[in-house]
């Protein structure tokens, strides 16, 4: 039976050693190698995927969620800019005819149209 390492391979996140096949004393050959260490690996990254997933579909959701409540928002905040724009010109108009008020005072008695001024 004769056992030789043949290489490394190595990934960033993996480092595998493989091992060449040795024979048997009726001529067969089996394959060596460092493999439950891998499965637990892969078994790992298979889980973190799983979880990133998730947590990629969640924030996907939250970002949606996000996106209508600040199309409401910006709804919401031209429709008070135009009532703002309103509410001013209707102010506008009442000073207008209070100051014609002001103005017809003035006409009938000046001494009084200056006291309410």
């Amino acid at each position: 039976m004769s056992l030789r390492l043949t290489g490394v391979k190595t990934d960033n996140r993996l480092a595998i050693l493989v091992y060449t096949r040795r024979e048997t004393k009726d001529g067969r050959s089996v394959r060596l190698g460092k493999v439950s260490h891998l499965e637990d690996k892969i078994y790992r990254t298979i889980e973190l995927t799983k979880t990133l997933r998730q947590e990629k579909e969640n924030l996907e959701k939250e970002l949606a969620l996000i996106h209508r409540d600040m199309g409401n928002v910006l709804n919401e905040k031209e429709r008070l800019e135009n009532q703002v724009e309103k509410l001013l010109a209707e102010r506008e108009t009442i000073r207008m005819k209070v100051e014609a008020m002001l103005d017809a005072v003035a006409a009938l008695d000046p001494e009084m149209a200056e006291e309410l001024r």
